[in-house]
């Protein structure tokens, strides 16, 4: 089957680089499966599960917390905000993260501007999201 390379990037390090069969990614618009070939574009992730697929099984699932896409036919590039294996995730660590944001906002919602208001709203949910993909795993 026909392959792309897929990197990972976090702001620490390379988390991946190697060819892959098919991606799916957390967009902002909604889940987004890639296969070679893909049109070329841009896209804002949410948080989320990015699920690698080779050899028709799924051999590798992250929380991406947020970040950026970048899509050719040939390459898939994620720059994430945050990447942490799924095995790796704990769930009381995610519920202490979710309590953070959650307070964050309610600050944004009482006095912050609409922006600050968007983007501590955007943390909730992500946070929502690591909770959810901890308790699953």
């Amino acid at each position: 089957m026909a392959t792309f390379l897929l990197e990972l990037v976090s702001p620490e390090k390379l988390l991946l680089s190697r060819q892959v069969e098919m991606v799916v990614i957390p967009a902002a618009e909604g889940e987004m499966g890639i296969l070679p070939g893909h049109a070329p574009m841009i896209v804002a992730l949410r948080g989320g599960a990015i699920t690698v697929r080779e050899g028709g099984q799924v051999t590798e699932s992250l929380f991406v917390a947020g970040g950026f896409a970048e899509v050719t036919p040939e390459r898939v590039t994620v720059l994430a905000d945050e990447a942490i294996p799924l095995s790796a995730l704990s769930r009381a660590e995610a519920a202490a993260q979710l309590a953070e944001a959650e307070a964050a906002y309610a600050e944004a919602a009482a006095s912050g501007s609409p922006e600050q208001r968007e983007a501590a709203m955007a943390r909730v949910l992500a946070m929502r999201s690591k909770r959810d993909l901890a308790s699953a795993a």
